[in-house]
């Protein structure tokens, strides 16, 4: 018997109620019929774009709280590659005829991931069900079929509540446990931020808040012959425990390489043929400096890595973006790194740091680095110690940063 050719993107078209696909960038990548019908938007007006360029928050209501909590529950669906119910939902819609005209809705989302053949998540499954009738029934105690109809919806209503707090209790418990690891293993891999030689580092590490983006970054620091020492600011794709173990891999095969090459590109290219051989080790980005006091000059290479900033005594800043190069395992073949060299004055700080210090979702990343640069400016006179707790305290958010954050500071 013939095996049935089933069209299942006419399926999904076809499917009742509103379910739309959207990529882990949140990006619109395709909505069924329904979705469509019910939403007030065309194919055109979604597809390929952000979900909330689409579908804004209602500016006039201070409360609103749908976009946030939508969004929470998309990236945690990316994060886990887990199914996340959504509790009730209101989300007004603005009238696309009647611009600046918002219209009530209550929602009741489900989003459930998509995964490809490497188990990542390529695709989050949005279906919402509106329960706008049902609320309004509630408020107007509705009879006949509208009643009837209220209690069906909102038996389902219950169900998905009861559903969102066992789902909810069991993420939050494993994700409580795992970062709980991951940032022990993290401090057991990670060197102490003792002397090298007689030269001081200032070391600071600030985990991201709750469990994404935990534990990619890392430092380190290797005393070379002569005066010299080597330093090293890196930043794994990635999260959690699988995170930490390619970082510890990573940083011991990098600390090796800097003993024996005889400069930063060297050792990055020494780096970018091992990590081939490791899982999760692809695009990560680092960078690699050489620090010789005897002749007072900086030796570095990048490898898709934020610039390290060189605060001179007269407190102007320099970014060493003259030798970047892409990250780890972005090219199909080895090709020879890029090195470049400068002069530093007795007195000079250079400052390495991952991206977590300068990077915001919403700005381009030349505004973090300006940022930097002034904050230097103004406390660059303090010692390292002093220094790197006044950059945290003005460059990360109150809030707490949303990305781990590595910074190593040394007076020069």
């Amino acid at each position: 018997m013939t095996e049935p050719q089933i069209d299942y993107e006419a399926v999904f078209h076809a499917l009742p109620g509103m379910v739309a696909l959207l990529t882990p960038e949140l990006v619109y990548a395709d909505a069924n019929e329904d979705f469509l019908r019910l939403a007030g938007r065309t194919r055109e007006q979604l597809l390929g774009r952000y979900i909330f360029d689409v579908f804004p928050e209602n500016p006039n209501d201070p409360a609103a709280a749908g976009m946030r909590e939508t969004q929470a529950s998309m990236l945690r669906v990316v994060a886990t590659g887990e199914r996340d119910t959504m509790a009730l939902l209101r989300y007004d819609i603005e009238d696309p005829e009647r611009p600046g005209h918002w219209v009530e809705h209550f929602w009741s989302p489900v989003n459930a991931p998509v995964l490809g053949p490497d188990r990542r998540v390529t695709l989050i499954a949005h279906r919402v069900e509106e329960v706008t009738e049902l609320i309004h029934a509630r408020a107007r105690g509705g009879t006949g079929g509208e009643s009837s109809r209220a209690r069906v919806l909102e038996a389902e209503l219950y169900t998905r509540s009861r559903e969102l707090q066992e789902v909810n209790e069991r993420l939050r418990l494993a994700h409580a446990r795992e970062r709980e690891v991951a940032l022990a293993l993290q401090a057991a891999m990670l060197p102490a931020p003792d002397p090298v030689g007689h030269h001081r580092a200032a070391v600071r590490y600030r985990p991201a808040v709750g469990t994404l983006n935990v534990c990619g970054d890392w430092y380190d620091l290797v005393d070379l012959p002569g005066d010299r020492i080597a330093v090293a600011v890196g930043d794994v794709v990635g999260h959690g425990l699988e995170a930490a173990g390619v970082m510890g891999q990573l940083r011991s095969a990098l600390s090796a390489a800097a003993r024996v090459a005889d400069g930063p590109a060297r050792a990055l290219e020494a780096l970018g043929l091992y990590a081939r051989h490791v899982e999760g080790a692809e695009s990560t980005t680092v960078v690699k400096t050489y620090i010789d006091w005897e002749t007072h000059t900086l030796r570095y290479s990048s490898a898709g890595h934020p610039p390290p900033a060189l605060l001179h005594p007269d407190g102007t800043v320099t970014f060493l973006d003259q030798a970047t190069d892409p990250p780890l395992g972005a090219r199909p073949e080895h090709v020879p790194r890029p090195e470049a060299s400068t002069a530093f004055a007795e007195g000079a700080t250079l400052v390495l740091y991952s991206d977590g210090l300068i990077e915001r979702r919403d700005e381009d990343i030349d505004a973090g680095l300006a940022r930097l640069a002034d904050a230097l400016a103004r406390h660059g006179s303090a010692g390292p110690e002093t220094l790197a707790d006044a950059l945290l305290a003005d460059l990360l958010p109150s809030s707490g940063n949303t990305d781990d954050t590595v910074l190593v500071i040394i007076r020069l």
